[in-house]
């Protein structure tokens, strides 16, 4: 049977309609996706002075520079990840970072650049999928943060690692950028907490010793960018600063100083004396224990003669390490003031700081990180040193 042209054109009229309709339908729904994503976003200002707009809550991201992928572990955001610098996949004989320890899946990313921040632009634009923003530490170094982000056409903010002492205000900035951005606020501030109440906790079991009864300490073989000897030190060594110890190379007038002479050494003749284990990965004569056990100067010293030397784990391993700094600290805390630590189980007390830090809550985390730094060395960790 023939349709009668007048319902012809109703059906075309009325399928053009819907057909309209749906369009518009499909427009709005695209149009609400993207209003939504741009209102989405949030603005920083990094450390550099730069306004940086970036999406809220990313789920690609990359950390480019030392200490940057240990922040936002710290923040329990390392998931969102979708590559790593060089140093993350690197076969190595020792490993003394914590963070890495507890994410052995850090080895199997592809690589983005080499490490120290310097990035390769065509690597992470080869990156699937793409990141969405490049946290980047240490910024005066390596890839320029300003270059990378015209290059890339991907947000760029740079951080400020900072320190547990003088910049202290600058590390919790950091993690306050991050966490703002990965949506992971309320971390950041238990992250900050965390730090707060355990160096109040360890000032406030030192606090009121007395400045004659302190006994004085020095730490040798500090590690800066690779392995040093004794002479290499920290005049605002954490571990002692919060412990309130008597650091005899600590010098208001000169807090920059890492490397000391042996003369200075001798003359101090230090009570207790640290070795910082990172150096042992020399295993040769620019080893800190090789010297403390073959220099005829160093068998003088008191510690050397009193047997009262002792390992601690490494205080920078790719920048600082703010979880072994702690478990140093109370570790110090309890040779040099045994009465005031006497509640203190180092052992329970390092496997909480890393379990919380790094191993998202898990003890049995916490607590294989733990067995690693102690023994990642030749010499375990918080043990007496035969010199």
């Amino acid at each position: 049977m023939k349709i009668k042209y007048p319902y012809k054109i109703f059906i075309t009229t009325s399928l053009v309609i819907v057909s309209i309709l749906c369009a518009g339908c499909m427009d709005n729904s695209s149009n609400n996706h993207n209003i939504s994503k741009n209102n989405d976003t949030i603005t920083v200002t990094d450390f550099l002075g730069r306004t940086v707009e970036v999406p809220k809550s990313p789920d690609h991201v990359i950390c480019s520079g030392p200490g940057a992928l240990r922040y936002l572990s710290y923040l329990e955001a390392q998931d969102k990840i979708v590559a790593v610098d060089s140093i993350e996949t690197e076969e190595s004989k020792f490993d003394a970072r914590p963070y890495a320890l507890a994410n052995p899946q850090f080895k199997k990313y592809p690589v983005f650049g080499e490490f120290r921040g310097n990035d390769d632009p065509e690597k992470i634009l080869a990156l699937d999928p793409q990141p969405q923003v490049i946290f980047k530490m240490y910024s005066t170094s390596g890839y320029d943060p300003v270059e990378l982000q015209k290059k890339t056409g991907i947000p760029v903010i740079a951080l400020n690692y900072g320190d547990m002492v003088n910049n202290k205000a600058d590390m919790y900035n950091s993690l306050r950028i991050m966490g703002e951005v990965m949506d992971k606020e309320k971390r950041a501030e238990e992250v900050i907490t965390f730090f707060d109440n355990a160096i109040a906790d360890l000032n406030e079991r030192t606090g009121d010793v007395p400045e004659e009864e302190k006994i004085t300490c020095y730490v040798g073989g500090i590690a800066r960018s690779g392995p040093h000897g004794f002479q290499s030190t920290e005049p605002t060594y954490p571990p002692f600063l919060f412990t309130n110890a008597k650091n005899v190379a600590y010098d208001p007038k000169n807090l920059t100083t890492a490397d000391v002479s042996k003369e200075s050494i001798l003359g101090w003749d230090p009570e207790i004396i640290f070795v910082d284990l990172s150096t042992t990965q020399s295993e040769d004569k620019s080893s800190a224990v090789y010297q403390l056990q073959n220099d005829v100067s160093y068998k003088k010293l008191t510690a050397v003669q009193d047997g009262k030397v002792y390992g601690v784990l490494p205080y920078n391993w790719y920048t600082q390490n703010q979880g072994s700094i702690l478990a140093d600290a109370y570790f110090a805390g309890k040779l040099l003031y045994p009465e005031k630590f006497e509640d203190v189980d180092l052992e329970s007390k390092t496997i909480e700081i890393y379990t919380f830090l790094v191993g998202k809550g898990d003890e049995e985390v916490g607590r294989q990180v733990y067995e690693k730094m102690i023994n990642a060395f030749s010499i375990p960790a918080f043990t007496k040193i035969e010199v």
